[in-house]
């Protein structure tokens, strides 16, 4: 057989692409990244440098396409960087990184404190005494009463998510007599004036609005205990800081159509307040 056939056949292997190495294995390794052959010692990414792993690792500091979907039902919202919640796990927008904004399953309300938070509200319900006012509750167990329905509220109220926390107020809203619900709980801003309230009120029940007609009957929040229409100029701040009929974070409110002459209901009995 002649020598140069044999060498031909011996020849094996290749050489590591590393310029300092340039080693011939017979079983070199290839990348996955860069489709380089190296040898033993420099087959790991970041044995030879692989330049592949990073463009990759300098994509994905720099944002490139990546990209984290906001995961609250039908908010659109991206972020650059992963916003995630740390109790349910999920991928959220700014907007929506905090429980509540996301109403995170994993909101710590726990089954035995919602059900001694119903057995408190019964017994608030069935505390009235017969010697003492009939119709209405006292101020301190409305107070109390509000409290507990706050929490309930915040779960399922609808509003503005853009509001800061610290601003909102949660109030069950009874709708006018002819609506097909009976409530609806919501949130504002503490901050809003009476008729900015319900002009968002009416946006959020659906409801026609013709306060800007002069002879039209008008939509007026009124009070749940007095029947009084709030005056329209005033804020909701000064409502819940008034001694003498203030409203409740976590209380109740009529919305309803009155005569352009009436300042309040006569009966408030027919919307059935409970909390």
């Amino acid at each position: 057989m002649p020598q140069y056939w044999l060498m031909a056949e011996l020849d094996i292997g290749k050489h590591c692409q590393v310029d300092t190495c340039n080693l011939k294995d017979f079983l070199p390794f290839v990348c996955d990244s860069c489709n380089g052959v190296y040898c033993l010692e420099h087959r790991s990414r970041e044995a030879h440098s692989c330049a592949e792993e990073t463009v990759t690792r300098e994509s994905k500091w720099t944002g490139g396409s990546t990209s984290y979907p906001c995961s609250f039902e039908d908010c659109k919202g991206k972020e650059l960087l992963p916003v995630l919640c740390p109790h349910c796990e999920k991928h959220f927008c700014l907007v929506h990184r905090h429980q509540d904004d996301h109403q995170c399953e994993k909101l710590e309300v726990q089954k035995p404190r919602m059900a001694a938070t119903k057995e408190l509200v019964q017994k608030i319900l069935e505390s009235k005494d017969g010697s003492k006012s009939k119709g209405r509750r006292g101020a301190k167990n409305a107070a109390t009463a509000a409290k507990v329905a706050l929490m309930k509220l915040k779960l399922h109220a609808a509003g503005d998510k853009g509001l800061p926390q610290t601003e909102r107020t949660y109030l069950q809203v009874y709708l006018p007599k002819e609506s097909k619900d009976r409530s609806r709980p919501m949130f504002f801003s503490s901050k809003w004036t009476v008729g900015k309230m319900v002009d968002y009120a009416a946006s959020l029940a659906g409801l026609k609005n013709n306060n800007n007609v002069l002879t039209a009957k008008k939509l007026r929040l009124c009070h749940p205990e007095s029947g009084q229409a709030l005056q329209m100029g005033d804020s909701l701040q000064s409502l819940l800081a008034n001694p003498e009929a203030p409203l409740y974070n976590g209380g109740n409110v009529i919305l309803e159509y009155l005569d352009n002459d009436s300042t309040g209901l006569e009966d408030v009995s027919h919307y059935i307040i409970q909390s």
